[in-house]
């Protein structure tokens, strides 16, 4: 497989998570998330669209940094697991959050979620740390997106009784 092949599919691969969980979300997207009450720090509706994407895009670069050091390569393959379980956790957010409307349930995930990139990002650096690097404002706006999904569950809860 040729470098240029590598590259490419390694940055689909999450650009396609990306899309096919935003897809099977839509519908809590349009019609249940704008009825939830948002804490004032809740970006506006657009900004998630950009920043995913470029989310997106890095994590596949970090993917491709690593994956070029050859599978052959026991650090190589466990770090490109590690990648892979984390990529399957961040789809399953938006299927818990959104699909299901399950604030809290999401909230459980997006911890383990953000703990498998903290450990994937250091798998990474000691592969090819520039790929660590890649990962860390992933790993810091899902720390602010655990923030968000957390107050969104306290704001929605609902009253005890």
């Amino acid at each position: 497989m040729n470098a240029t092949f590598k590259l490419v599919l390694a940055i689909i691969i999450p650009l396609a998570v990306g899309g096919l969980s935003g897809y099977a979300t839509s519908g809590g997207v349009a019609d249940w998330y704008p009825t939830l009450v948002k804490p004032g720090f809740n970006p506006p509706a657009w900004v998630f669209g950009p920043v995913w994407t470029v989310l997106y895009l890095m994590m596949g670069v970090a993917a491709y940094l690593v994956w070029r050091r050859g599978l052959d390569t026991e650090g190589v393959r466990i770090a490109l697991t590690a990648f892979v379980v984390q990529l399957a956790l961040n789809g399953l957010w938006s299927v818990l959050f959104f699909g299901l409307r399950s604030p809290g349930l999401a909230l459980v995930e997006i911890v383990v979620l953000w703990i498998t990139i903290a450990g994937t990002t250091a798998l990474f650096h000691r592969v090819v740390p520039a790929a660590a690097v890649l990962l860390l404002p992933y790993l810091a706006w899902v720390s602010f997106a655990a923030l968000l999904n957390a107050s969104l569950w306290w704001l929605n809860r609902s009253p005890a009784g």
